[in-house]
């Protein structure tokens, strides 16, 4: 167990209109996980993704392979 508290942040990235997530990298050495809010609900729920499953998002974000038509 840790006593160890999120660092939440939002990528500098994130310019559009309140439409982000949160995450809170810091936990990852100690939990194996990355939480992930809503920022619009910073007291709501988080979800908590393994630290490979969310290094694999990122770099699908990267590729663009969740662009939409």
């Amino acid at each position: 167990m840790t006593t160890e508290s999120p660092r939440w942040y939002t990528s500098s990235y994130s310019d559009n209109g309140g439409q982000c997530v949160q995450v809170a990298t810091n936990l990852v050495t100690t939990t194996g996980t990355v939480p992930v809010r809503d920022s619009k609900n910073p007291t709501g729920p988080a979800l908590g993704l393994r630290a490979d499953a969310y290094a694999a998002f990122v770099a699908g974000v990267k590729g663009s392979r969740f662009d939409t038509v």
